[in-house]
């Protein structure tokens, strides 16, 4: 995601002050980090709190991709309100897909016509990606729980259990990212499905979302961007 950013910020004129890959480079280049007006964090679940925080201490809105830290969330959020400072987080940053996520919230919305449906969720990514089940598939997830009574948790795996929302995870070859929610009756299968066809589309939501989160303060994410 460093590299789709770094190449399409330059295709559209967008000055990159630093790149930064590890701790030494935060030091050596932080003169340069300080010349930018909006941050950038994409890297893995066990650094993205620090990028973070390091942020936050230099005054710098940061835009977050990164999942699999959502257990610090409120930490975060809570140190972001009370130090003024901006944080934007989405779990994906594909505008398509957030599209889906709003339609997604629309069908849970129907509580009553759905009981009769066991729903699940499946999501395909590349073998590289750490986290399972994807931040998106709990973004859908939550959603529907939030929505739906009868469903208490979700589950990385198949569930039967009709207070279970199965979700399976499957890595395979360069897959970009592909998720699915799917609802079976007896009588019939409803399937909504969102396929992102490269990473670019990522890297173009979260350029959108750094330049429209220069001079606010708080927290926001796409929901706030979109308006949806």
């Amino acid at each position: 995601m460093g590299r789709q950013i770094e190449s399409l910020a330059i295709e559209k004129g967008i000055k990159i002050t630093a790149i930064v890959d590890n701790e030494n480079e935060w030091k050596e280049k932080l003169n340069d980090i300080k010349k930018a007006d909006v941050g950038i964090e994409f890297s893995t679940p066990k650094t993205a709190i620090e990028n973070i925080k390091k942020c936050f201490h230099i005054n710098i809105p940061v835009v977050t991709g990164t999942t699999g830290w959502h257990n610090h969330f409120d930490k975060i959020k809570k140190e972001c309100i009370d130090s003024g400072n901006s944080l934007f987080f989405a779990s994906n940053y594909n505008i398509g897909m957030n599209i889906f996520f709003a339609l997604n919230k629309y069908v849970a919305g129907n509580a009553d016509f759905l009981k009769d449906y066991n729903i699940s969720i499946e999501e395909t990514h590349h073998t590289a990606k750490i986290d399972s089940p994807s931040g998106t598939a709990i973004t859908l997830a939550d959603d529907l729980i939030n929505e739906l009574s009868w469903i208490k948790k979700w589950v990385n795996k198949e569930s039967e259990n009709k207070d279970e929302l199965g979700i399976i995870s499957f890595r395979e070859g360069d897959v970009t990212g592909k998720h699915d929610i799917i609802l079976e009756s007896e009588y019939d299968i409803i399937k909504l499905s969102h396929s992102a066809k490269n990473r670019k589309g990522f890297a173009h939501g979260a350029l959108i979302a750094a330049d429209w989160i220069i001079g606010k303060k708080g927290v926001y994410s796409m929901s706030d961007l979109l308006k949806l």
